[in-house]
């Protein structure tokens, strides 16, 4: 298993991955033909996610966290370190997923990256990558 480190700036952010992913399948690409790449994140205030790296769909996914899931609205958690907003947005994202790899290369559609999705920042971070061959 690799490990990937993120320096966050921002209390809510997306930072691509994709790049440092892709090297690490690379990195194994003489033993990975076929199989699938799991990246994960340990943090229960962060979260994994594939979409399109386009300004103006990262501020509304950004947007979207902070509508649907605003900090500081009463949540019970809050009473113990006030960051039950982070914690309920990284259920809402996932701390996962999966891709599969052909031809030692992750399958992204023309549009996909891979993000991680800071909800708690600014932190330090590590991102996990478990490449499986198959």
């Amino acid at each position: 298993m690799e490990r990937i480190e993120i320096g966050t700036r921002k209390s809510t952010e997306l930072i691509d991955i994709t790049g440092e992913v892709r090297e690490i399948v690379k990195s194994k690409s003489g033993n990975v033909e076929s199989g699938i790449c799991v990246i994960f994140t340990r943090h229960t205030t962060s979260g994994i996610i594939i979409n399109e790296n386009e300004t103006g769909l990262k501020s509304d996914i950004l947007a979207l966290l902070n509508g649907l899931i605003p900090k500081g609205k009463g949540y019970l958690h809050d009473r113990i370190d006030n960051n039950a907003h982070a914690h309920l947005r990284s259920v809402v994202l996932g701390s996962s997923v999966t891709i599969p790899i052909e031809k030692g290369d992750l399958i992204l559609g023309t549009w996909q990256s891979i993000f991680f999705v800071e909800c708690d920042g600014p932190r330090r971070r590590e991102v996990y990558v478990k490449v499986i061959t198959g």
